[in-house]
């Protein structure tokens, strides 16, 4: 266990840990992770936001959506994760990472590690579609789409799981900040 005065806001000392949203396209990491790292924030932590979109648009343009292409996309947002991590920064990481062996590469990289399921049924993510991404799957227009025709691997072990489709954007915030609390991540 770490000291309080290790958790606390603001100071020089502040632990960092990976807060990684994993679930399917439209489930929700993204609406979660903008007020979580913002009520961070507001709390004096230093926060930093990686989000699949912006990845793959800034950093990991030159990848596609084969297998190999995610899981070398994993493997440099882990890099970048785990350097913040190591700096004391609280990284809140939103991306589809639909494998599991993926996500246990991250947390075995970055050490400091909270696994987050947005859990959130298929059918409720292709209504929510406002890209039309899953349409154009459904059509074979998009290949190696996650939850249709490229599996997405549920979390068996994850710490948290928050289901957007029976739950509210602030309580599932409040939950990710009650377990960062309850368990020594921040005070």
């Amino acid at each position: 266990m770490v000291s309080d005065k290790t958790l606390s806001p603001g100071n020089n000392h502040q632990e960092g840990v990976a807060v990684w949203l994993t679930g399917l396209s439209g489930a929700g990491k993204t609406t979660i992770s903008i007020p979580l790292c913002e009520r961070l924030e507001s709390m004096g932590y230093r926060v930093q936001r990686l989000d699949g979109d912006v990845v793959r648009e800034k950093l990991t343009p030159d990848l596609g959506f084969t297998k190999e292409d995610r899981d070398k996309n994993i493997e440099r947002v882990t890099f970048i994760a785990e350097r913040l991590v190591r700096h004391g920064v609280i990284t809140v990481c939103a991306f589809i990472s639909p494998y599991r062996a993926e996500r246990q590469y991250a947390r075995g990289e970055i050490g400091r590690f909270v696994e987050v399921f947005v859990k959130c049924p298929l059918e409720v993510c292709e209504e929510r579609d406002v890209k039309g991404l899953y349409a154009k799957a459904r059509a074979g227009e998009i290949k190696n789409f996650t939850g249709i025709s490229d599996p997405y691997e549920e979390p068996e072990n994850a710490e948290m799981t928050v289901d957007t489709s029976q739950s509210t954007l602030e309580a599932e915030v409040d939950a990710i900040i009650g377990y960062l609390r309850e368990n020594g991540y921040i005070i």
